[in-house]
């Protein structure tokens, strides 16, 4: 089920740092795209909150559009249609966190299908393949994607599903959308997933190149205020939309309307937003690559990361989430971390405001030890979420803590 617009139909132009050149009316689909104030009686130009979780009818079964707040809502509606525009994207779905959407999507699936993943997942997208759907006795290769022929060596006949993320968390790898894609369309059954979380719709767009579903967590940057929990769907293919929609009602994982409202709110300042994540966390990632107490800096913007010039032809550049390898154990990244004054120790990412944490003790802590030794996932990787504050003051403090080990 590939889209039809591959990225070689596409004339993409080029930026001065390299990267694909945004397109223009972006912004101005963020702030437009299901915000007609018509739709209200009230024409308000900020769409309202409806909390209300039922909707009178006109006769039995006879509603205008509404009916239980679980099926549907107009606040929902609102945030659904212009998180669709910005995927260039027919529909948009939205769940109640992005493992709630990952959920629903493994939910299409049937007890004996096989999914193949990337090696490199965000630690609860791992424990979910591993914990649950196991359990559903649906089998799961982790394929290390970079490597299109181990992707391709790893599809089965009974293979429905591919997962991936680009870039990976927290490793930062960069996988090659459209040739995935050309290996899983060669079987009609398979559906690409591509979870798009590190780099929002601002920096890339999976469905331009063959994607099926792109999902989100939204609690990161698409709402990048750290107030939010939220995932998403987005997809072109109308059989496929119908089946989430079936269920995101069915299963009842769903937001509620005041957090749509919220993300709502929050797209309208995202081109913004990225691109000073970009800018931060580029200047962030140039001064630890030259700093002695580090070993090696993960980021796409960096031309020694081993897939930069495949994100510079695929993505519009990179947000402010990245990793890095201190020299050392456990003990200096415990100390490094505690000494961090501007950067907060914390989990999640995405935010205005930086974080920073150790993901072999906390967020891919659940990933099986073996699994991280051999990817490299070690008591010294650092990852670090860039954020808005201004960058000499993060690199001021960063320069602080590394002093400290």
């Amino acid at each position: 089920m590939p889209n039809s617009k591959s990225v070689s139909d596409m004339k993409q132009l080029v930026a001065e740092d390299g990267f694909l050149a945004q397109p223009k009316g972006f912004a101005t689909k963020a702030i437009h795209v299901g915000q007609d104030s018509s739709q209200w009686k009230s024409n308000a130009v900020v769409p309202p909150i409806s909390m209300s979780t039922t909707f009178k009818q006109f006769a039995p079964a006879q509603h205008g559009g509404f009916e239980y707040g679980r099926s549907g809502n107009p606040t929902r509606n609102v945030l659904e249609q212009c998180l669709a525009a910005l995927d260039n994207g027919k529909y948009g779905l939205t769940f109640s966190s992005g493992l709630g959407t990952t959920t629903t999507i493994i939910t299409m699936l049937q007890a004996g299908d096989h999914i193949v993943a990337g090696d490199d997942l965000y630690g609860g997208t791992n424990r979910l393949l591993r914990k649950v759907a196991l359990k559903m006795n649906i089998s799961i290769d982790f394929v290390d994607c970079t490597n299109i022929a181990k992707v391709e060596a790893a599809v089965k006949p009974n293979t429905k599903l591919f997962w991936i993320e680009t870039p990976t968390n927290p490793l930062l790898k960069v996988i090659d959308i459209e040739a995935v894609c050309a290996v899983a369309h060669k079987f009609p059954e398979v559906i690409v997933v591509v979870d798009n979380t590190f780099l929002s719709s601002y920096f890339q767009r999976p469905l331009n190149f063959g994607a099926d579903i792109v999902m989100y967590s939204l609690t990161k940057y698409m709402n990048g205020h750290s107030d939010v929990i939220m995932g998403a769907a987005v997809m072109n293919d109308e059989a496929i939309y119908e089946k989430l929609k079936f269920l995101q009602n069915a299963t009842g994982i769903v937001p509620s309307p005041f957090d749509c409202y919220l993300v709502n709110r929050s797209l309208k300042t995202l081109s913004l937003r990225m691109e000073q994540h970009k800018i931060n966390s580029l200047a962030v990632a140039k001064f630890l690559e030259k700093h002695p107490k580090v070993e090696r800096v993960l980021h796409p913007g960096l031309p020694s990361h081993p897939q930069h010039e495949l994100a510079k032809r695929q993505t519009y550049g990179h947000s402010g989430i990245m990793s890095f390898y201190i020299k050392g154990g456990l003990e200096q990244s415990t100390i490094f971390l505690k000494s961090l004054e501007v950067f907060i120790l914390a989990e999640s990412l995405g935010g205005y405001e930086s974080l920073a944490e150790l993901p072999s003790v906390m967020t891919h802590a659940s990933v099986p030890e073996e699994q991280r030794v051999a990817l490299g996932i070690t008591d010294g990787l650092i990852r670090i979420s860039v954020g808005l504050e201004d960058s000499d003051d993060l690199i001021e403090d960063l320069k602080n803590a590394l002093s400290n080990i």
